[in-house]
C-alpha cells in the first residue's frame, strides 16, 4: 500500500494482531480519516451481526468528498 493511502480492516476472529509499518515518526497534525461506510467508496463489508467498534476518530470521520486532502 503506498504511503498516505487510506486503509481499513475488519476482524472476524476472536483476536487479531495488527502491525503498522510507518515511513516516519507519528505526526497527528497530518492524520486524516474517511468514513468507513461511505457509499461512494463501495466496500462490501461483511455483516458481523453487530455494530463495528470504531476509534473515536473513525466514529466521526467525514465522507470521502468532505475529507481533508493532502496535495
Amino acid at each position: 500500500m503506498p504511503p498516505g493511502f487510506a486503509h481499513g480492516f475488519v476482524v472476524t476472529s476472536e483476536t487479531a494482531d495488527f502491525l503498522y509499518k510507518t515511513t516516519d515518526l507519528y505526526a497527528p497534525q497530518c492524520e486524516g480519516a474517511v468514513r468507513w461506510d461511505d457509499p461512494t467508496v463501495g466496500i462490501a463489508w461483511p455483516d458481523l451481526g453487530m455494530a463495528p467498534l470504531l476509534s473515536a476518530k473513525d466514529a466521526v470521520a467525514p465522507l470521502l468528498a468532505d475529507a481533508r486532502h493532502f496535495d
